[in-house]
C-alpha cells in the first residue's frame, strides 16, 4: 500500500495532516501580518530610537 494511501486511511497520518494544515496557516497569518505591519512597526522603532 502507498505511503499517501496509507496515511490518508489511518488516523494518525489525518491528525498530522491536521496540523500541518494549521502550521501552514499560521505561517501564513504570519506572514501577511508581517507584510500589513512590518513597515508600521519599523517606523515606529526608528521613532522611538530616534529620541535615545
Amino acid at each position: 500500500m502507498g505511503i499517501i494511501t496509507r496515511l490518508i486511511k489511518e488516523e494518525k497520518g489525518q491528525g498530522m495532516a491536521e496540523y500541518v494544515m494549521i502550521l501552514v496557516a499560521v505561517a501564513v497569518v504570519a506572514m501577511v501580518g508581517y507584510q500589513v505591519l512590518g513597515g508600521v512597526l519599523n517606523a515606529k522603532v526608528n521613532d522611538i530610537s530616534g529620541h535615545f
